[in-house]
């Protein structure tokens, strides 16, 4: 009997590659050392008869390095739509057309989200507000904030995602107990521009080391969609693991209405799970989060591909301007997956 052909890869040259994912299966699986910024743009150019072989690999090494729990998070919006800045996928950005408007959250209903988060079996809210970075005003309602979750006797833990921060922002923040702090790249370092104008990427990295150097937990994700090339997914996944983050959440773009991306195409399902697996190969000790714009990308079927896929954490209920899907959804397809969320004594 013939042997089967050793699979391979191809360039376009048509210089034969080893197959990147038995590459992957010894490097990412057996060692836990991330795939190059090479290898995992050949994970994005995968053929869509492939996908299902890279979601197998992707769950085994969620599997073999962050193990079977499911984080849970819920978010809410402290202050909503005003923020000065131009981040051309957002809608509450003050300079576009957008039919958000600028509203505050005030402590009783911050403490009633928190309070209906932990009631899903959460381990994690989020504090958010559209800004450029926090105000005085905005740190005192976010420590009378926490400090009334906790008298309501919630030990639920508490995030924040306040925009870029100074080192003395850093630090109140730390005195506070706020446990892990979101702050999203966005996109590949070379796109970036593309995406925003009125501050860098830089400045959003620097307030990530800020943030690590202090002891939080770092949350650092972006969105996939927003016009980059395969080349740009692939940099910006590596320049997210050269991060080390703790949480990755990964968003596909919402083209919400008044805003530059308004047009824009919904990712096709199978170039997300493309992007999941890879992200999960580059990542593989990494909480990867689906965030927004699931529902619009894959649709129920696809959102349990991606968690059998290399995904270990979910943002449950509704995102900031974009309702998501009811919370006990969520927990019936983890409960229909046999997926355990993780403990909340576990994360204290």
């Amino acid at each position: 009997m013939t042997a089967a052909p050793e699979r391979t890869d191809r360039h376009t040259d048509g210089d034969v590659l080893e197959d990147v994912l038995e590459v992957a299966r010894e490097q990412v699986l057996e060692r836990g050392e991330g795939l190059t910024e090479e290898q995992v743009l050949r994970v994005l150019q995968l053929p869509d008869e492939r996908v299902s072989d890279l979601l197998a690999l992707a769950h085994e090494v969620r599997m073999r390095w962050c193990g079977p729990e499911v984080e849970v998070e819920g978010i809410v919006s402290l202050k909503t739509g005003g923020c000065p800045e131009d981040c051309h996928f957002c809608s509450q950005s003050g300079q576009f057309p957008s039919p958000v408007r600028s509203a505050w959250l005030d402590v009783p209903g911050l403490v009633r989200a928190a309070r209906q988060t932990a009631e899903t079996g959460a381990t994690e809210f989020c504090i958010v507000a559209a800004v450029r970075g926090p105000d005085a005003r905005l740190l005192s309602q976010v420590r009378e904030g926490i400090a009334a979750i906790r008298a309501d006797g919630n030990d639920i833990q508490i995030a924040c995602s306040l925009g870029m921060l100074t080192q003395a922002q850093v630090d109140e923040l730390v005195e506070m107990g706020v446990h892990r702090y979101n702050h999203n790249l966005e996109t590949a370092r070379s796109h970036f521009p593309q995406v925003v104008t009125t501050h860098s990427w830089e400045e959003r990295w620097d307030t990530l080391r800020m943030v690590r150097d202090a002891g939080m937990e770092v949350c650092c994700g972006g969105i996939i969609g927003m016009g980059e090339t395969l080349e740009q997914r692939a940099e910006f996944a590596v320049q997210l693991a050269s991060l080390s983050p703790d949480e990755v959440p990964m968003n596909f773009l919402i083209p919400n209405p008044g805003t530059p991306y308004e047009n824009y195409p919904v990712v096709e399902g199978p170039d997300a799970l493309r992007a999941v697996g890879a992200f999960r190969l580059a990542l593989p000790r990494t909480i990867l989060r689906f965030a927004g714009g699931r529902e619009l990308t894959f649709g129920d079927l696809g959102a349990k591909q991606g968690m059998l896929g290399g995904i270990n954490a979910i943002i449950v209920g509704n995102y900031l301007t974009n309702l998501g899907r009811p919370a006990a959804q969520d927990l019936e397809m983890l409960d229909d997956l046999k997926m355990p969320i993780k403990a909340l004594s576990q994360t204290l």
